[in-house]
């Protein structure tokens, strides 16, 4: 009996000690799927929770037995949730207002787009508790989540800018996972541990303390945050987030004052009904501390500056997305809502002020110290409409329409505006073609030239370190990669530096770039490339002026030999980030260390996911060792001094003080702890870490604080230290000059000073040509010289070059910059100053400020000159604008910044710029198209014309245009328009019967149209009619109603008359007085052979409506006691069959008209200057009417059309009433030619 108690104690011990997992088996292993061994960083917003996001389905499967699997599936929301069907998933996120710099400063934005965010210290498990463990176990597993240098969305949308602090947040994906657990968990052991077999041996004391957050233990979200440099106060915000009803239902926040031993639940303080959805920290004062409430309950922001001691609530009327903290003033915040608007408080929430709406996502930035005059500047990119934004600049609390600025001449794409340090980029598409501008130090903006054969067709900036811009560059022949390219210092001309950089797009379109920049050693990054199918990992420690391959180690974790030779075998690396920044994610370095780089790889032909492993190097990349065989996260603890080593949900975590050569294992907690994220402050004095997770999936959030300062027994002297060079395989000139670091001897248990100098010494180096890089239009030989390009003319002279100054001429070379090599005697690589030799203009070249060919009538046109080569202080630049005006510079430098104009009216302009000096000249031209919008078409044409006869159809347009417009002419049931460029054309129908004619005028996207139905006769007669004076009181001059009126008028003759409908047509004229024309059809049952009866009928009708018209008997009522008289105005003789013979009165007539024209226009051109009337604009003597040039091609015997020379529609319809009244034969001449009638 006491022996079954002994073994019955044993075994209640071991359950006890080991929680067992009743959905496990005994043995454990963790495998993963390589499908998902790459994870990419998501740009999306964190606060924005209720939106959902679709992406593919993750299926978790956990092997029970050999015949059973367990599946639950994820798929993932906007907030960086993963969405379940049932179990808990794990979310780590921060929250704060500054962008900081990812490995590349804040320098990874989306396309001229959002740069990363710096986020705070935030994590979140959003799921329900069965999948905990599995979630846990993935945090640090082999697959673990990553994501690379990314870029951002190409057209983001919602990015969170709200976010600051000294970790970052990103959405994490569920990734698949095969495997089991246990009670007792086994774990497969790599190199050193396996051959150690007590856990415990040689462990130094470590201070731990655990704590449990009672009660939240079905809350699916937590936030993080330890506030402030050295405070010893942590903040967490759990919650729980209903999927089905897409909001927060429950949360709790939590405050720590003795760095996370214990913490004492705040709910009573903040409202216990109230519902927290987001918490925020000043980066500026830590102590000053922001939450959001759930806006489904109430929108509200809860204040504190006292690291949550207290708070203070105040309602808002709208709902934040996210926020964006001011870098320098600890008060200022700006606020971006659900509605695209966005707001500012200028006291830390309490009030708020609209400052803009139609705002873009993550386009709004504060004023950077320094450059914006007013630190309260906001930059900011408006929509206006589809694919079209402005630029705007106004200040934060003053941001009225009088009061912007709009810096960009003209529109910019939609989600290019991005404001990064002394930058501001934006982008604008013309014909499927985008143009990239750049202002540098807040000067006017230039386009950015790329190599003239580089095409681009999509375009990231990486970063702007250094007052140098590095740009992802997608090639007009490339598809799957980006060619890296790198600025000079105004970011206005780009070189090549790698081609191929592998890249990808994540699941919010965000651009993932392979790119990292090593922390610590200058001018040194590491790049995944394309090579013949195959992705190598090249490093570079010249600015990408060479890259090579990483040498792999010698042996791996075991000592065996790998004999892997360059250039056949290499190391290569996973250049991503984590999601989770609680995670180290698989490549790590530090400024503190400089030299050390940790780093998850593969050692072969190319990067590959699997088999990957640990490595280290301690000499910046030279050499690596690998560390251990699977994949690890990797923290600087004591400033770099020592290694945390941490992976996945063993109860032990391995320290080492010597880079890694040998590890300290050491635990933390009895039972395995699932690890969701490790939180510490960087640079701090304090020597705390706290683990945050779970120790099985139906426990309470776990926080083990860990103080490690027991690692170390004292500070570290001049003694523990030990100096090393920096060197590119053995060459020791690096940058410009040769380096000398200092680092703790490995293994020495002594506590790194945080102002320890890590630079020991410093000497400059003679230049070589890799110091320089190739200049623009010059490429790099295999010599490693630099070349012109084909393209590319060097002997064009520089633009401030005169006869009697000398200039820089370009030796092909520029100084990579932070580059302090030192040229010797001859500088063989710098500008050389040449004296400039009298040359004559050539290669001017003229362009609007946008490239842009059509203007809007009365804007603004900016007109850009430029001279290839030349003596320009000496070459006189002369600008006629084509409508009469011309100006004229001395030189050319005072036309830089453009020359602006302004066309008052429509037409197409030649505008021609002509260069001269003493040598020669050179002219260039442009045919500008003023323009302005469309906003009424009116066909003008006879509703009656006669069979085989030319009628004259004329389309009216408001306002007048000239020569800007086209025109498509539809007759009946046509399938080719007939294209004019004028608004008339002369027609002849063919054929009796009705026919339908429309006009359809574009003017750029626009069109409008307008048609008429034609009645086409042989003969007809006709009679001009007039109104009762109260008619034109109620005329709106509209198409409808005088269609109207003309039915009415038509049914009141037929009625008086005895006459069919079907034998009258009224048409009224537009404009006053109203007037309309009667139409008298011969009937349709009338046979050709009698047309002679036919006129006679046709003649005995008409007499009738004359002495009806006469006698006042025709008349309608208007309304009730408006009653309008129709009066004949003169009769018409409409031409019979026979309409050959002309009177020779009405001849004679046409003729003197003629003459009379001809005498009118003879007399305005020569005595224009007398005539008070006549407006002549010139400039000097040589005065010269505006000139409009035809759209056709021209030859020098045609003559020019003058503006002024164009009547306008109202003039033409005076002159056509005027000749009805007089009774006799006149002619009505469009441009197309003359229309003849007879009175």
């Amino acid at each position: 009996m006491g022996l079954w108690s002994f073994w019955g104690f044993s075994l209640l011990a071991l359950v006890l000690l080991c929680p067992f997992h009743p959905k496990f088996v005994a043995r454990a292993e963790i495998s993963f799927s390589t499908k998902l061994d790459r994870f990419y960083r998501l740009d999306v917003t964190p606060l924005d929770a209720r939106v959902a996001r679709k992406s593919a389905e993750i299926k978790v499967s956990l092997k029970i037995d050999n015949n059973t699997k367990v599946f639950s599936a994820y798929e993932t929301n906007t907030a960086g949730a993963l969405k379940r069907n049932h179990g808990q998933q794990v979310w780590n996120e921060t929250q704060s207002g500054n962008e900081a710099p990812i490995d590349i400063k804040t320098n990874y934005s989306s396309g001229l787009n959002i740069p990363d965010k710096k986020y705070d210290n935030i994590f979140e498990d959003k799921e329900g508790r069965f999948k905990a463990n599995i979630m846990l176990e993935n945090t640090f597993s082999a697959g673990r989540k990553k994501a690379k240098r990314s870029v951002g969305a190409t057209y983001n949308e919602n990015v969170d800018r709200s976010i600051s602090g000294e970790a970052y947040s990103r959405e994490r994906f569920v990734q698949t996972v095969q495997g089991v657990s246990s009670a007792r968990p086994e774990y497969r052991r790599s190199g050193e541990e396996a051959r150690v077999s007590n856990p415990r041996q040689n462990e130094p004391h470590l201070d731990t303390s655990t704590f449990a957050l009672s009660g939240d233990s079905a809350h699916n979200q937590a936030m993080v945050h330890w506030s402030g440099h050295n405070s010893s106060v942590i903040l967490i915000l759990t919650k729980l987030y209903d999927f089905n009803l897409g909001g927060v239902t429950e949360s709790s926040l939590w405050r720590s004052t003795d760095y996370g031993s214990t913490y004492t639940k705040l709910n009573d303080k903040v409202g216990s009904r109230t519902v927290l959805s987001y918490l925020y920290v000043c980066p500026t004062n830590k102590q000053k501390i922001m939450v959001l409430s759930d806006p489904e309950v109430e929108s509200a922001v809860l204040i504190s500056s006292d690291e949550g001691a207290s708070f203070e609530k105040h309602p808002i009327n709208f709902n934040i997305l996210s926020l964006l903290f001011h870098p320098a003033q600890e008060n200022w915040i700006l606020a971006y809502s659900h509605d695209s608007k966005l707001y500012s408080s200028m006291d830390f929430g309490r009030k708020w002020q609209l400052v803009h709406d139609n705002v873009m996502p993550g386009r709004f930035y504060w004023a950077v110290m320094g450059l914006d005059r007013e630190s309260d500047v906001v930059h900011i990119e408006t929509r206006i409409g589809k694919g079209r934004a402005q630029y705007v600049k106004c200040r934060a609390q003053r941001c009225t329409e009088g009061n912007r600025q709009y810096l960009f001449p003209g529109h910019v794409d939609t989600n290019s505006l991005v404001v990064q340090d002394e930058y501001v980029f934006t982008q604008v598409t013309k014909s499927g073609r985008a143009s990239y501008f750049v202002s540098y130090m807040r000067e006017s903006f230039k386009r950015m030239k790329l190599p003239k054969y580089c095409l681009p067709k999509d375009m990231h900036i990486i970063s702007t370190d250094e007052k140098q811009v590095f740009a992802a560059v997608q090639e007009w022949n490339q598809n799957n990669t980006y060619s890296l390219y790198i600025s000079d210092s105004p970011g206005v001309y780009f070189i090549l530096s790698l081609e191929n950089l592998r890249t990808s797009r994540g699941p919010a379109g965000n651009l993932l770039v392979d790119f990292y920049k090593v922390e610590g050693i200058n001018g040194m990054y590491l790049a995944n490339k394309l090579v013949d199918n195959y992705i190598k990992t090249f490093i570079t420690y010249n600015k990408g002026q060479t890259w090579s391959l990483l040498p792999a180690p010698a042996t791996d974790v075991a000592g065996n030999n790998l004999h892997c030779i360059l250039p056949f075998c290499s190391l290569h690396l996973q250049l991503e980030m984590s999601e989770n920044p609680y995670t180290s994610g698989p490549i790590t370095s530090k400024k503190s260390v400089p030299g050390i780089i940790v780093a998850t790889g593969n050692i072969g032909t190319q990067l590959s996911s699997a088999n990957l492993g640990m490595f280290i190097t301690s000499d910046a990349g030279n050499s690596w060792r690998q560390i251990f065989d699977e994949e690890y996260n990797v923290w600087f603890l004591d400033n770099g001094g020592a290694l945390l080593a941490v992976f996945c949900c063993l109860p032990l975590r391995r320290i080492s003080l010597d880079e890694g050569k040998k590890w300290d294992r050491h635990s933390f907690s009895l039972a395995p702890l699932y690890v969701d994220g490790v939180l510490m402050e960087p640079e701090s004095d304090n020597h705390i870490i706290t683990f945050f997770g779970h120790f099985s999936h139906r426990s309470e959030w776990q926080l083990i604080k860990i103080d490690y300062k027991g690692l170390f027994s004292r500070r570290c002297m001049d003694g523990d230290y030990q100096t090393w060079y920096l060197h590119n395989k053995g060459e020791l000139c690096v940058m410009g000059e040769k380096q000398i670091y200092m680092k703790r001897r490995p293994g020495n248990r002594c506590m790194l000073a945080q102002d320890y100098s890590r630079i020991y010494s410093s000497e400059p180096c003679p230049c070589t040509a890799y110091d320089f890089e190739c200049d623009y239009g010059w490429e790099r030989q295999a010599d490693g010289n630099c070349s012109p390009a084909f393209w590319f003319n060097p002997n064009g002279a520089a633009k401030s070059c005169s006869t009697s100054q000398s200039f820089l001429n370009s030796t092909g070379y520029r100084k990579v910059l932070s580059n302090n090599c030192k040229e010797a005697g001859r500088n063989v690589y710098s500008p050389r100053r040449q004296p400039c030799r009298p040359r004559a203009p050539r290669g001017l070249q003229l362009s609007t400020s946008q490239g842009e060919l059509s203007s809007p009538v009365g804007s603004n046109v900016t007109f850009m000159v430029s001279l290839n080569e030349g003596d320009s202080l000496r070459t006189s630049i002369q600008l006629d604008f084509g409508d009469g005006i011309k100006i004229t510079y001395s030189n050319l430098s005072r036309a830089d910044d453009g020359i602006k104009h302004i066309y008052r009216t429509t037409g197409i302009y030649r505008v021609t710029a002509t260069a001269e000096n003493s040598q020669g000249s050179d002219s260039s031209t442009l045919f500008l198209h003023i323009t302005s919008p469309l906003e009424r078409v009116y066909l003008s044409a006879p509703i009656v014309a006669v069979r085989g006869k030319e009628a004259n159809l004329t389309a009216v347009v408001w306002p007048s245009h000239t020569r800007t417009l086209t025109f498509f002419w539809w007759f009946d049931n046509s399938s080719e328009p007939i294209i004019t460029l004028e608004g008339s054309i002369s027609h002849t129908f063919q054929s009796e019967g009705k026919s339908k004619v429309m006009v359809q005028v574009a003017s750029g996207s626009t069109v409008m149209q307008d048609s008429k139905v034609i009645t086409v006769k042989e003969f007809f007669r006709s009679l001009l009619l007039s109104f009762s004076p109260a008619l034109d009181e109620h005329n709106p001059d509209i198409p409808e109603w005088r269609e109207d009126i003309g039915r009415v008028v038509r049914t009141a003759l037929s009625q008086v008359s005895g006459i069919h409908e079907d034998q009258l047509l009224v048409s009224l004229y537009p404009g006053l007085p109203t007037t309309a024309e009667l139409f008298i059809l011969p009937d349709e049952q009338t046979s050709t052979e009698h047309k002679s009866g036919s006129e006679a009928a046709l003649e005995m009708i008409s007499n009738i409506f004359v002495t009806a018209l006469n006698q006042g008997l025709i008349q309608f009522e208007l309304k009730a006691d408006i009653r309008i008289i129709v009066y004949m105005t003169q009769q018409t003789l409409a031409p019979l069959v026979d309409s050959n013979s002309l009177p020779s009165g009405s001849a004679m007539l046409m003729l003197l008209i003629v003459v009379f024209v001809g005498l009118a226009a003879f007399f305005i051109y020569k005595f224009k200057r007398k005539i008070p009337w006549v407006h002549v604009q010139t400039e000097d003597s040589h005065e010269k009417e505006p000139e409009v040039i035809s759209t056709v091609g021209q030859n020098d015997t045609m003559s020019k059309v003058k503006l002024s020379e164009f009547p306008s529609q109202k003039e033409l319809m005076e002159k056509e009433l005027e000749a009805r009244n007089i009774g006799n034969p006149f002619e009505i001449c469009t441009v197309v030619g003359c229309e003849h009638r007879f009175h």
